[in-house]
């Protein structure tokens, strides 16, 4: 995920139907994975004595057993006047770090208000999406210096958050932009553990729709220091960009080598040294076409296939990559959003916001194949 030990991301996407359950007698899962004994999707944090956390809402819990049991939960803003959602309150739309210093760094959108007009294909008059900030000194018993870091139009909840080798934190904050309406994101950057935040250069790449532009991005820091950047685009691939900075400014943006539907995927670096991507390809295994959607979506007509989720690693920095091996399928279903935690060297733990994926795979098993 580097200390990109953690991420949570839940998110919520337009269209989600019943045939995206996770008890669908149709979902394949490739033998060389298992399904994880527990429903929790993350963050997943260590802490000091060896226990993993999660954030749900306005809460965390711990485990000592791998998820089969959890401990009550713990509020993180806790005042008598707080309600389950409002202004400021975390959410399941969050991201949790552990820094290199034990400062847990959590940062989420309010619940976002689009109300979307289809006539000017705009955020309607009132849109709102708020990113905030809070972090904690002694491993969640107490929470300070709350802060909005975006005030505006939050587009989708981000993916990712990260600490770089130099100690800087960063975390993507995708945005609506007006005339036309359309995604956009930027960096915010943290020198001190969380406390203070700064914002990058604004990387825009044009479009017109609500799914469209570029939006959830995800991050690595490569071995010469720079910062990645893939985005999910409506243009039959990720965009990357690169900051020479550790995320202050994108000065080259481009589209990337790696076919993708319009579907976010996952990075990260994993203690072999190698980066593992987990994402959504541009058509199902073997075929070369999948239905398109635009309209009010994209302007330009855009693959959705999220019935395959695959994974792919690399040994050169993001340069080629490994054959993309097929971790499960499920016909007419959603299986996106991915998230990966390698609880042990070696060992991933792979779930996903839509599809309820919860797997766990051993890097040379699935490298192998």
């Amino acid at each position: 995920m580097t200390l990109k030990q953690t991420l949570v991301v839940t998110l919520v996407a337009l269209g989600l139907s019943a045939g995206h359950s996770a008890l669908s007698a149709e979902r394949w899962i490739n033998p060389l994975v298992k399904q994880l004994a527990m429903d929790k999707r993350g963050p997943f944090v260590k802490l000091s004595d060896g226990s993993l956390m999660i954030v749900e809402r306005n809460s965390t819990m711990t485990t000592n057993d791998d998820g089969k049991s959890w401990s009550k939960p713990r509020r993180i803003y806790d005042r008598a006047d707080v309600t389950a959602e409002g202004p400021g309150i975390p959410s399941n739309s969050a991201m949790l770090l552990k820094t290199r210093s034990g400062v847990l760094i959590l940062v989420w959108m309010d619940k976002r208000f689009l109300n979307w007009d289809e006539t000017a294909r705009e955020p309607g008059e009132g849109a709102f999406g708020y990113f905030w900030a809070i972090r904690s000194l002694d491993e969640g018993k107490t929470w300070v210096d709350r802060q909005m870091i975006l005030n505006g139009i939050g587009g989708h909840q981000s993916r990712d958050i990260l600490q770089t080798r130099g100690g800087r934190i960063v975390v993507p904050v995708q945005f609506y932009l007006r005339k036309p309406g359309r995604n956009a994101v930027a960096t915010y950057s943290s020198d001190d553990d969380g406390k203070t935040w700064k914002s990058s250069n604004i990387i825009d790449l044009g479009g017109n729709g609500h799914h469209d532009g570029a939006f959830e991005p995800v991050l690595e820091e490569l071995k010469d220091g720079r910062l990645w950047m893939l985005i999910r685009t409506s243009w039959d691939r990720f965009w990357e960009a690169y900051s020479e900075d550790e995320g202050l400014s994108w000065r080259v943006i481009q589209p990337s080598k790696i076919e993708a539907s319009s579907s976010p995927g996952y990075i990260t670096r994993l203690a072999s040294g190698r980066l593992a991507l987990v994402w959504n390809r541009l058509y199902p295994e073997g075929q070369n076409t999948f239905p398109r959607r635009s309209g009010q979506y994209s302007v330009a007509e855009a693959s959705w296939h999220r019935e395959e989720l695959s994974i792919a690693f690399s040994d050169d920095e993001g340069k080629t990559w490994s054959k993309p091996v097929v971790l499960a399928r499920e016909k007419n279903a959603w299986l996106a959003y991915p998230y990966v935690f390698e609880r042990v060297p070696g060992l991933l733990w792979i779930t996903t916001g839509q599809g309820n994926l919860r797997l766990s795979a051993r890097e040379a098993d699935v490298l192998a194949k």
